[in-house]
């Protein structure tokens, strides 16, 4: 509807004599009164056409009024266009819909080859739900990018190289040595979680005390590679339980193992941005608008985790030559986004091709109080626990109830909840309710000779305009990378339908095919909507 207007609008800018693009907004007003839709075009034109903008806004006005798409357009404040949509034109687009769901709301993009990478959680530790607010994003983001037509593949980079994964297997060697007696204490940045306890008791039954007699480097290596193989597993497990799939696990070791981190500093050098300075390498990150100059290998011959991540997009832009690379970081990694974007541009890739989202946190409150969550000092509840608790459905649709970059509380009791007040209940309940009709029908309806003029409550006209709304929440998602705007969209449909079941007779009424032609459009859409955030339409509550 909104492109139908915009048409309109290019018209009338075309008969004013301007072909160019003009910065004007079409919105859906703040409240009902103001109509369905609202522009701003007269008031930008003001200055260029050296008129007020209410006289301009009557200009279109006139210019406009033998459209068949409006019921009425009226003049707001200082020069608001006000558009209220016939009722005709609103149940032509249900056609549409109804007609082909996934072609109606399929916007035209042209297609790229697009990288998610999401989670990389360190195998150090089972996931928290920090990790699962960002697995439902980055898996919904995939999912609606896929839907619009790009060629998408989503990516695991495991951080199997450096200190951490070290002390990840010092911390289980000295576990293996407390379960045979041995007294000895873990290191205060150690990994103290219990589940190091049965990888150890898992690495006894295996070696025995052998490991006592190995050189100590030998047995820590290959405490770091059991728990390491261990956790992972843990991890993917996790994920395939919450509906998320990668296409490609990529192992950061790889990228030493095949030079490419010594290749990609030889790359930077030829360009002439990388120095030696205190026996260590730098980059010149500050000529791209970095705060300063980054180490790459320190003068201990150690590389920088930085050196890595260059590395490993050189490998995606260049190597793999993705058209677009979206990596998905926790609100922690804020620091580290200009010297990515730094590095991008120094390897020759426009660093807009780079994009990054910061997840911010999540808060998970139990009685009130918020639970603090530290891998090392174990102190965090695991996403598989949360997810036995209050389900799939609800942990991904709760997890992207907010915005990506606004703070997440995450009431465990309002999840579990079977009211209105748990937003996946209400959005499922709704689909339901619609599927609930159709099983009470004691016979087949056919939607041929339908009459859409027949629905005329308020009620079911709104039904239908948040079905035609949820196509631009579909084209937010995609263009801000916010899948927020599904679940926003979704709720606004159970609303809408919510009413209309409350107030509306279906079975046993005049408008009965009409009215179930509606009812399975919305089915459709909310069908859709799920989808596009991987939570499962109930067709039994």
């Amino acid at each position: 509807m909104k492109s139908k207007i915009n048409d309109i609008i290019v018209n009338f800018l075309k008969h004013k004599g301007i072909n160019e693009r003009i910065s004007y907004v079409i919105e859906y007003p703040k409240q009902e009164e103001f109509g369905d839709y609202s522009t701003n075009v007269a008031m930008v034109l003001s200055k260029r056409l050296k008129k007020k903008p209410h006289d301009i806004a009557k200009e279109f006005v006139e210019f406009a009024k033998d459209s068949t798409l409006f019921k009425n357009i009226d003049i707001a404040g200082p020069g608001f266009i006000n558009f209220y949509i016939n009722e005709l034109a609103i149940f032509d687009e249900i056609k549409l819909i109804a007609n082909n769901i996934n072609d109606y709301f399929r916007p035209n993009v042209n297609q790229k080859k697009i990288q998610v990478e999401f989670v990389s959680a360190n195998p150090t530790g089972p996931l928290h739900i920090g990790h699962g607010r960002g697995a439902a994003i980055g898996d919904s983001i995939a999912r609606i990018l896929r839907f619009v037509g790009h060629k998408v593949e989503t990516e695991y980079y495991i951080n199997d190289a450096g200190l951490q994964m070290r002390m990840l297997g010092l911390s289980t060697f000295i576990r293996y040595k407390q379960l045979l007696g041995i007294d000895e204490n873990l290191p205060e940045d150690g990994y103290q979680g219990e589940y190091l306890v049965d990888i150890a008791k898992d690495i006894m039954v295996e070696y025995g005390d052998a490991l006592l007699n190995k050189n100590e480097d030998e047995a820590i290596s290959i405490c770091q590679e059991k728990a390491g193989n261990v956790i992972l597993k843990d991890i993917i497990d996790t994920l395939k339980t919450f509906r998320v799939k990668f296409d490609v696990f990529f192992n950061e070791k790889k990228l030493y193992d095949s030079k490419e981190v010594d290749a990609s500093i030889e790359f930077l050098k030829d360009k002439g941005y990388i120095y030696e300075k205190d026996g260590a390498i730098w980059f010149k990150s500050t000529i791209f608008g970095d705060d300063k100059d980054r180490v790459l290998r320190k003068s201990n011959a150690a590389y920088t985790y930085f050196a890595s991540d260059i590395a490993y997009h050189k490998n995606k832009f260049i190597s793999r030559n993705f058209d677009e690379v979206i990596d998905i970081w926790g609100a922690d990694h804020h620091g580290y986004v200009k010297r990515m974007k730094s590095a991008a541009e120094a390897l020759g890739v426009d660093s807009n091709k780079l994009k990054i989202i910061l997840v911010q946190i999540v808060n998970l409150l139990r009685d009130g109080q918020k639970v603090s969550m530290s891998t090392r000092k174990a102190q965090f509840v695991e996403l598989k626990d949360v997810l036995k608790e209050v389900g799939v459905d609800a942990a991904r649709f709760m997890f992207l109830s907010r915005s990506v970059d606004s703070h997440l509380d995450f009431d465990l009791e309002v999840a579990k909840k079977q009211t209105s007040e748990n937003p996946v209940y209400y959005v499922q309940y709704a689909y339901a309710r619609i599927r609930n009709i159709f099983r009470q029908l004691d016979k087949e309806y056919g939607y041929d000779n339908i009459d859409l003029e027949k629905l005329k409550s308020k009620e079911e006209i709104d039904l239908a305009k948040s079905l035609i709304k949820f196509k631009d929440f579909i084209i937010k998602s995609e263009e801000e990378l916010e899948p927020y705007f599904i679940t926003k969209g979704l709720l606004e449909i159970a609303e809408k339908l919510h009413k209309f079941y409350n107030r509306i007779r279906v079975i046993g009424s005049n408008e009965i095919k009409e009215r179930l032609f509606l009812l399975n459009s919305v089915a459709g859409v909310i069908k859709l909507g799920f989808d596009l955030i991987g939570v499962e339409a109930k067709e039994k509550m």
